[in-house]
């Protein structure tokens, strides 16, 4: 067993969660893993114990199913060796919003929103009473972008920003780190399951890369990681005009533009 904390990853058999995996594993981390599939749980796992010599849990769970998500969230809470968690496990849906059946969308709130929310909440509070710990939120940045009009997933990521955000503001002063990492067009099988063909994208970064960097803005402790966006200077001001805009949300009266269109008569 590892001196260093466990590290607990969603989503682990494949793509991002898998890279994450290999990752933490040759820095040294003891791991759970967590993804539907047994068999690729079990591969991975018996790899990085062989290559890296640390000590690898597997737990099959379907993380859209209340009871899969139940025993994923009891292992957060009750094993006091894991100090990181690192929420990848989402997905995404082919066409869109007028295409997807209300069945789908609720299983994709299920897995990108609900069980990301309450695998936090299972971490948080015994992070925040040990004043340690870190969690890690994969959302995108279509969260960012509204014009891509992919309502259901996008809404979801744009919940992951503002969830790590302020998830932030209340446990970073008791020594939790909170990070979200903003991927844009990743080479993951994701593009398979949702009908698009990964070649045809542009600008398609590879999952090691992604990972990375991801890793690098967790070293340096950043609050939002955004891998593929050069220029930071653009998320610096657009943060500042964001936070520029809360003094004004502070007003008993509407607005003079909203006042005058409310008396014109109808």
């Amino acid at each position: 067993m590892s001196a260093k904390p466990a590290v607990l990853i969603t989503g682990a058999s494949t793509g991002i969660g898998a890279a994450y995996a290999d990752r933490f594993a040759r820095r040294g981390h003891d791991l759970v893993l967590v993804a539907r599939s047994q068999d690729q749980l079990d591969a991975l796992a018996a790899r990085l114990r062989a290559e890296a010599g640390v000590a690898v849990d597997v737990l099959a769970a379907d993380l859209a199913d209340p009871s899969g998500l139940a025993r994923v969230e009891q292992r957060l809470r009750d094993d006091a060796g894991i100090d990181v968690l690192v929420n990848n496990a989402g997905a995404s849906l082919a066409g869109g919003f007028l295409d997807q059946s209300a069945d789908d969308v609720g299983r994709l709130i299920a897995l990108n929103v609900t069980a990301l929310a309450r695998l936090a909440n299972a971490a948080a509070g015994r992070f925040a009473r040990a004043g340690q710990g870190a969690i890690v939120n994969i959302g995108s940045v279509v969260g960012l972008t509204p014009e891509f009009a992919m309502a259901v997933y996008g809404g979801t990521k744009a919940f992951v920003l503002h969830f790590s955000q302020a998830l932030a503001a209340e446990v970073g002063p008791k020594g939790v780190y909170v990070q979200a990492v903003l991927p844009a067009a990743t080479r993951t099988d994701i593009w398979k399951k949702s009908g698009k063909d990964p070649d045809a994208i542009p600008g398609l970064m590879e999952v090691d890369d992604l990972v990375d960097a991801a890793l690098a803005g967790f070293d340096a402790r950043e609050g939002v990681s955004i891998p593929p966006l050069h220029d930071e200077g653009q998320w610096k001001a657009f943060e500042a005009a964001r936070r520029a805009m809360i003094p004004g949300f502070s007003q008993a009266q509407p607005a003079p533009r909203y006042r005058a269109a409310g008396l014109a008569p109808a």
